[in-house]
């Protein structure tokens, strides 16, 4: 059976479950702000539909668009700075320490641009009727529709962006013969020209920014940047319609039925180590020649094309979520009457469609299961729609952009949220979506041995907390608290780890990942100095973005060994060694040494509070006191990375940790950014509290007003967009993920089922098509809060599962490959099936 059914290969014995609502992000009205757009993507190719009637907006985006050049990233009086603040940190003069690591600090991470816009205006349709306007994005298709009617004519408008032909599509049409008419453009904030062909196409040539901030001087002394151009076609019905070129760069269509535009678009990026200067791509050539070979397809052909990529990946995956009650889950007809007592409501068919943005504004009383539903594969559809094979990674916003300069550059962060942006890859079914992220780290890992060698006279290679399409490496230029912090390589290294653990890739473990962690392994042992008590410990350290108050009552942010700093090494010599056992290599020298200085690593401590500790302190003998945290409900939740997503602090093996554990949640508090929101949703999860972790759930799902945003509170826009504020894509990837470990949490050896569920929220439930770490497929029915039936099975090699866990009860399982086992709510096998 083809992967794109997997959550179909199993069912419960009885069939108790309807179908859910369609996944449908729904407006009665056209976009008034960036947010209300719907964002539609292929991974390189994105666009905001705005649903305009008079006018309609599509801003572009095309993901290697960005400013600035390739670089040298190294610093050669690095080491004498180093050396400097080691000696500041061992003297106990943290303050000073913070001071002189400025001078670690590097170069600004390059910035992501936008391509432009298409611009449409319709003739003579300025007024349409209100109650007849629908707008929306399907999920289980990946396209965006506008419905409305002016007079007698039904406008329709559909766009979706095609991974397989690498082109933006919209059909506009009308319901009588002829009633299609508009001028159509396109336009940039970016230097650019445009022109017609011979065969009608607009044709937008332009250039990116040689360096990240324009110099106001001549333009040859700005760095060639990288170039870009973006091919509009359009086909008319037959026998009907009227297409001509205006003179300011625009083409006219009147009186046809339909009309289809191809949007094609492409740079000269030629790779991180290539410069734009230097490049043979012509983006224009390749645009064209991409247009030309779709030129006679029809619409339903390139539209059959793209649904049958987007749903093999999109249908793996379905959740079903409902209160507890008399009636049948599924039927959510009081539910949704409850919604919204009165308004305006969308007009879908015959049906009465309430419009996302009140259910995201009444979901603090109804806390309506749908939208869970509907928010969790919102994620998986971004995920989908913004990082594919052959892409860049998903950025800050993903690809969606409209400024050319976005908060915080839209550039990778990999203190938290490059890696939350990837963490739903594996548990939903998603992995092929991580291919661009382990291209990214290869090429980080080849800058980052550079700079290693040079700014820290290390082996093995070094990434920090910023990068961007350069692959980046070095510290950025900024402020210390956020900007020293080397451990951006050994983050990302545990994806390596966390991919073979789920599919278990023995070739990929072996020519794609342990290179890459031998390399931060190894950067890793030299970064670590003999410290006292016979511990290896890392300085400077830093806990990303967070200061403290050092004993002498001085406000810094540099320290040693800070726990983050220990866990996440603790994660990448704890891969080391396991991959190496895999690979028959646990006697190489290299492994040894890691052997070695894995118990010399400085353990999780608990502070005088109960609360895990975020930066190391007393044991040194000469201080009398922890560090102070100012901000105890501080953003970052870096000091607890061991209990997730690394797995370090489990309730298993050291209880006592994840009780201090919830203590630092219970600190921290509810509040925060989006990311954060998110990150503290799957935190919960692994203390098994289902409680907590469905009041940060709630906590998301909060209306954001673009017209007032407060800062670090989170939230959602109106098209589901997740909210820092501003939009930050991380918040919706977390949150998928965060929903998928509140109902399946797992090791290569032990599956735990429904972990964090909550009983009286969701009472009723299915989750099909989840994965678990040894290559597992798990499907999970429960009814009024608790287990039904699961299924699990192995599509291939041999299964690593020892132990199914589910509220206390374990029972021991020996799988076989290529059968679907189904247990019962006492965890017995009441069925076994053959998986073909």
């Amino acid at each position: 059976m083809e992967d794109g059914t997997e959550r179909d290969m199993w069912n419960p014995t009885s069939n108790y479950l309807e179908d859910s609502k369609p996944l449908k992000i729904t407006s009665t009205g056209p976009a008034k702000y960036w947010t209300d757009a719907i964002p539609i993507g292929n991974g390189r190719l994105g666009a905001m539909v705005w649903g305009g009637v008079s006018s309609e907006l599509i801003q572009l985006n095309e993901d290697t668009l960005w400013t600035g050049t390739p670089i040298d990233y190294t610093n050669p009086d690095a080491p004498e700075a180093l050396a400097e603040v080691r000696n500041l940190v061992d003297s106990g003069e943290f303050a000073e320490a913070s001071d002189a690591a400025a001078k670690l600090s590097g170069t600004n991470a390059n910035v992501y641009q936008l391509l432009g816009d298409i611009k449409l205006e319709f003739d003579g349709y300025l007024v349409c009727a209100e109650e007849t306007y629908y707008r929306e994005l399907d999920l289980d298709t990946a396209t965006a529709r506008v419905k409305y009617s002016v007079g007698d004519v039904e406008f329709t408008r559909e766009h979706f962006a095609s991974y397989p032909d690498q082109v933006i599509v919209t059909k506009i049409a009308g319901s009588k013969e002829g009633s299609v008419s508009f001028t159509v453009s396109l336009d940039s904030k970016l230097d650019h020209h445009c022109y017609i062909t011979d065969e009608s196409q607009i044709v937008m040539e332009g250039r990116c920014p040689g360096k990240r901030i324009p110099p106001k001087v001549k333009a040859n002394d700005d760095p060639k940047g990288i170039l870009f151009a973006a091919v509009l076609g359009l086909q008319i019905s037959d026998g009907a319609g009227l297409m001509s070129v205006l003179d300011d760069g625009k083409l006219k269509v009147e009186g046809a039925h339909w009309v289809v535009l191809h949007m094609m678009a492409s740079s000269s990026f030629e790779g991180p180590f290539t410069k734009p200067s230097e490049s043979e791509k012509d983006p224009t050539s390749v645009s064209l020649r991409a247009l030309k070979s779709i030129k006679n397809q029809s619409y339903s052909e390139l539209y059959s094309r793209h649904l049958d990529d987007y749903q093999n990946l999109f249908h793996r995956v379905s959740l079903q979520l409902c209160k507890g009650s008399d009636r049948k889950i599924g039927d959510r007809s009081l539910e949704i009457e409850n919604l919204m007592p009165s308004g305006k409501r969308c007009v879908e068919g015959n049906k009465d469609v309430v419009p996302t943005v009140d259910r995201i504004r009444s979901f603090q009383s109804d806390e309506d299961p749908s939208l869970v539903e509907l928010l969790f594969h919102f994620g998986r559809y971004l995920l989908i729609s913004s990082s594919r094979p052959g892409t860049q990674v998903a950025n800050l916003q993903g690809i969606w952009n409209k400024d050319l300069q976005p908060m915080w550059d839209s550039a990778p962060h990999l203190n938290i949220n490059l890696e939350m942006n990837y963490w739903p890859s594996l548990p939903c079914n998603l992995s092929e979506c991580q291919e661009p992220l382990f291209e990214f780290i290869k090429s980080l890992s080849i800058n980052g041995c550079k700079t290693a060698q040079v700014n820290y006279k290390t082996s093995g290679w070094v990434v920090h907390h910023k990068s961007d399409i350069w692959a980046k490496p070095s510290a950025d230029k900024g402020e210390v608290v956020w900007a020293i912090w080397p451990m951006g390589g050994a983050w990302l290294c545990t994806h390596l780890w966390e991919h073979y653990s789920y599919t278990m890739d023995e070739d990929f473990l072996r020519n794609k990942a342990y290179p890459l962690l031998e390399g931060c392994a190894s950067f890793l042992l030299d970064w670590l100095i003999e410290g006292h008590g016979g511990y290896l410990e890392t300085n400077p350290s830093t806990s990303p973005e967070h200061m403290f108050i050092a004993p002498d009552g001085k406000s810094a942010s540099v320290s040693y060994s800070s726990t983050m700093d220990m866990a996440l090494i603790k994660e990448v010599f704890s891969a080391i060694i396991s991959a190496s056992e895999v690979l028959g290599r646990n006697e190489d020298a290299f492994v040894q040494k890691v052997h070695k200085a894995q118990p010399r690593l400085y353990p999780t401590k608990i502070d005088e509070e109960g609360s895990i500790m975020e930066w190391v302190c007393k044991w040194r003998i000469y201080f009398a006191q922890d560090f102070k945290d100012p901000d105890v409900h501080h953003r970052h939740l870096s000091h607890l990375f061991g209990l997730f997503p690394g797995h370090s602090i489990t309730i298993d093996k050291n209880p006592e940790l994840c009780e201090a554990a919830e203590n630092s949640l219970y600190k921290r508090g509810e509040d925060g950014p989006g990311w954060s929101t998110t990150w503290k949703i799957a935190l919960w999860a692994h203390l098994h509290n289902s409680e907590h972790s469905y009041r940060m759930v709630k906590q998301l799902i909060k209306l954001v007003d673009p017209d007032h945003e407060v800062a670090f509170e989170g939230g959602l826009y109106s098209n589901l967009f997740a909210a820092h504020p501003p939009f930050q894509i991380d918040a919706n990837f977390g949150f998928t993920a965060g929903v998928s470990e509140m109902l399946v949490q797992s090791s290569i050896k032990d599956l735990y089922l429904l972990p964090a569920l909550p009983r009286d929220k969701w009472a009723n439930g299915c989750v099909k098509g989840l994965k678990a770490r040894g290559g597992l497929t798990v499907s999970i029915c429960w009814k009024e809060g608790d287990l039904h039936e699961v299924g699990v099975w192995l599509k291939d090699g041999s299964s690593s599962l020892q132990r199914i866990h589910y509220r206390g009860t374990t029972v021991t399982v020996n799988l076989s490959c290529r059968k679907i086992y189904t247990f019962n709510t006492q965890l017995e096998c009441v069925k076994t099936l053959s998986l073909s």
